[in-house]
């Protein structure tokens, strides 16, 4: 029987993924107004405002050692700062139907960094999995038109390569940069509590984008933000660097990494609905093939084998 902290932990890491599904489809509206680091910055400094009284160290807590010291700073450079860049600059230039399906590969490609870091042996299963991820993404990729506009695609990207491919490929960075931080993660709540993890690698994400943010910030016109676009701001800082990484953290503490991978199916179920839902945005009959073999991708990467009967 499974234990009512378990179930919390599951909770958790479901709503977690969830809400980035959420603000990956909600951060299109905003990349619109907001240069990408600019907003990345604004995130990181609604999230610290909101979160500086978690940097104290609790009482009993163990003293961080520089081993931890170091998988923090990857934390907020792999989940924070590149995920974020990659993924802004990512759905800017794609959909978030798009983004969704690319994002359906993250528990493939933590199975593969499981792999590789934590010696976790990759069976039939997930590598059958990974294989429907990789098709998927692969026929998407195809795909010429942009479901949203209904447009051509253009090929006004550097070499050739159209906006959209480029977008995509932007997103799977972000895909394998979510993966680490969920390897990464799983090692840090063995010592941390997931309050402070969340802090720490927020102030550490302000601090590596401050320059370009500053830079950003200084040429633009925040006189022009409407009252309606500052609301989604606030929320998308809060969820993108308080709820999310503290639902996730606390989910990690009591989960395996391996099982809680399971949970980013959340992720690209999200973005999905929030762009065909509010967003004006559809899924044609190709990307509806595509996201339903990269979802059969994360059933067979994911799900636990048959237990023997005793």
């Amino acid at each position: 029987m499974t234990s009512p902290n378990r179930w919390w932990a599951y909770a958790s890491l479901a709503l977690s993924m969830s809400l980035v599904g959420s603000y990956v489809a909600l951060s299109k509206p905003l990349v619109l107004v907001f240069p990408v680091f600019l907003l990345a910055w604004l995130r990181f400094g609604i999230g610290g405002v909101a979160m500086g009284h978690w940097l104290r160290k609790p009482a009993g807590e163990p003293a961080i050692t520089p081993r931890t010291r170091w998988l923090l700073f990857l934390e907020s450079f792999l989940g924070n700062f590149l995920f974020s860049i990659c993924m802004l600059f990512g759905v800017s230039l794609t959909t978030a139907v798009a983004a969704g399906v690319v994002m359906s590969s993250i528990p493939a490609v933590v199975a593969v960094l499981s792999w590789i870091f934590l010696r976790e042996r990759i069976g039939w299963r997930s590598a059958a999995g990974i294989a429907c991820a990789a098709i998927g993404i692969g026929l998407f990729s195809l795909q010429k038109v942009d479901s949203a506009t209904a447009a051509v695609a253009d090929t006004s990207g550097p070499w050739g390569i159209s906006r959209t491919l480029l977008g995509n490929l932007l997103v799977f960075a972000a895909v394998v940069c979510e993966a680490s931080y969920v390897v990464i993660g799983k090692h840090l709540t063995q010592g941390l509590g997931p309050k402070r993890i969340s802090a720490i690698i927020n102030l550490w994400g302000f601090a590596l984008v401050t320059p370009l943010g500053l830079w950003a910030a200084w040429q633009f016109d925040f006189s022009g933000v409407s009252l309606p676009v500052w609301a989604l701001l606030v929320f998308y800082g809060l969820a993108a660097s308080v709820w999310t990484v503290w639902l996730w953290m606390t989910g990690l503490k009591a989960v395996p990494a391996s099982q809680a991978g399971v949970f980013t199916v959340m992720l690209p179920i999200s973005a999905a609905a929030i762009g065909v839902l509010f967003m004006g945005e559809r899924l044609t009959a190709l990307q509806a093939v595509a996201f339903g073999i990269a979802l059969l991708g994360l059933v067979l990467a994911t799900l636990p084998g048959r237990r023997a009967q005793p």
